[in-house]
């Protein structure tokens, strides 16, 4: 990786994926957990309301799910610029 056009593409890649997961974190703890619970209350899951859900297991859920597609698409970035580990 020593060809800059290569480094910039990385980074901007690498800063791009980071702020969607960043983006979708905070939409389903912050917005369906808080903001948007009200609406979510109609809506049973498991017993309980959507909004309670989102705020107790949701979040935490999505947000592992997130740490595994970063971990997927950078492992996939850095084969693609051959920064890999063998």
């Amino acid at each position: 990786m020593s060809d800059k056009p290569s480094n910039n593409v990385y980074w901007a890649t690498n800063i791009r994926i980071v702020t969607v997961c960043l983006i979708i974190w905070a939409l389903v703890s912050f917005g369906f957990g808080i903001v948007l619970r009200p609406l979510l209350s109609g809506i049973s899951v498991g017993g309980t309301d959507l909004g309670f859900w989102f705020a107790q297991q949701g979040s935490i859920l999505v947000f592992l799910a997130l740490i595994f597609f970063y971990a997927f698409r950078m492992n996939r970035l850095d084969r693609e610029h051959g920064v890999d580990e063998e």
